[in-house]
């Protein structure tokens, strides 16, 4: 049941067809799993909050350092030296008071993934690097819970959603490709995906819209333009291959 306050706080997105209060009952029942507090995490966890889903679990085992305040919005000045998620957990329990924050102060790996994501109803990819992202998807894919991808690069980025079962996951469309070093971002393009992952969280966990499946988006912040390319789920593929 949704609170006097609650019903004030949502009433424009409740306003739209098919969302009502039923989608805010759904959002507020929801358990959300962020890889990551940074660029990508910050408008993930900003926008989901204020949404209304009840629970956000972040993971992120970083510290706060001045070069990371260009993208990072979650976090300023006076967080420098803090713990990525400490600074988060504050920020977004101003934000709403209705949201409850879980805060995990741990590196995603193969031997802990699944304890991190626990019982949680999606899994969205706020990473800088392919490795842990490969460890999200397979995670995914053997918990069968929807994972959503972003990733960035200057002024570009992309974003897809992966249903275990039904689409193609990460592992088909990469091949176990990775990108390594340190590579450049302007803030802008991480709150773009960042808030088309979120999107993609929220019409899921609503029931409503058409979800980015078996299709890759490409954003190009320089020309603004967007990209849809067509991905097939792989039968071979070393992650998601084993399920009908």
């Amino acid at each position: 049941m949704l609170t006097e306050d609650e019903l004030t706080r949502y009433d424009r997105q409740m306003m739209m067809k098919g969302f009502g209060q039923e989608g805010q009952e759904k959002l507020k029942k929801a358990r959300v799993f962020i890889a990551g507090a940074g660029g990508l995490g910050s408008p993930i966890a900003i926008y989901l909050a204020v949404a209304g889903v009840g629970t956000i679990r972040l993971a992120d085992h970083d510290t706060i350092e001045l070069s990371n305040l260009n993208r990072q919005i979650l976090h300023g000045d006076g967080d420098i030296g803090k713990r990525k998620i400490d600074s988060a957990m504050q920020k977004l329990k101003n934000l709403s008071k209705d949201v409850k924050v879980e805060a995990v102060a741990e590196t995603i790996t193969e031997a802990n993934v699944s304890k991190l994501v626990g019982d949680c109803d999606a899994i969205v990819d706020a990473m800088d690097n392919f490795p842990t992202r490969y460890v999200l998807n397979r995670a995914a894919i053997e918990k069968k819970v929807p994972f959503f991808h972003g990733a960035v690069y200057g002024f570009e980025g992309r974003a897809m959603t992966v249903i275990p079962g039904r689409t193609a996951c990460l592992w088909c469309i990469y091949q176990g490709r990775v990108t390594q070093g340190k590579f450049p971002v302007i803030g802008v393009a991480p709150a773009v995906i960042g808030c088309l992952e979120a999107t993609e969280v929220i019409k899921y966990l609503t029931g409503i819209g058409e979800l980015l499946t078996d299709k890759l988006l490409i954003y190009d912040g320089l020309n603004l333009e967007f990209t849809k390319l067509e991905v097939k789920r792989d039968p071979a593929c070393q992650h998601c291959g084993h399920l009908k």
